[in-house]
């Protein structure tokens, strides 16, 4: 679980990246974030760098990322 709320980019991205190397293959990742920017931010995140998107949500502009680590 990675709480970005109040961060603006890059910051809720490094954040993601230092909590997905603790995590093995396949295993997901949950992010909070307020950055109005983050859905296109973590969209292109996990395309470059070939992790899934599994969906994100947005409620009263705190946004919910779930990542899936690449294999």
């Amino acid at each position: 679980h990675v709480d970005a709320s109040g961060l603006k980019c890059p910051l809720p991205i490094l954040r993601t990246k230092k909590a997905l190397a603790t995590v093995r293959g396949g295993e997901r990742v949950e992010v909070l974030s307020t950055d109005t920017t983050s859905v296109r931010d973590f969209e292109a995140f996990c395309q470059q760098a070939g992790h899934a998107l599994i969906g994100w949500d947005e409620a009263e502009g705190r946004y919910r990322f779930v990542l899936q680590k690449r294999a």
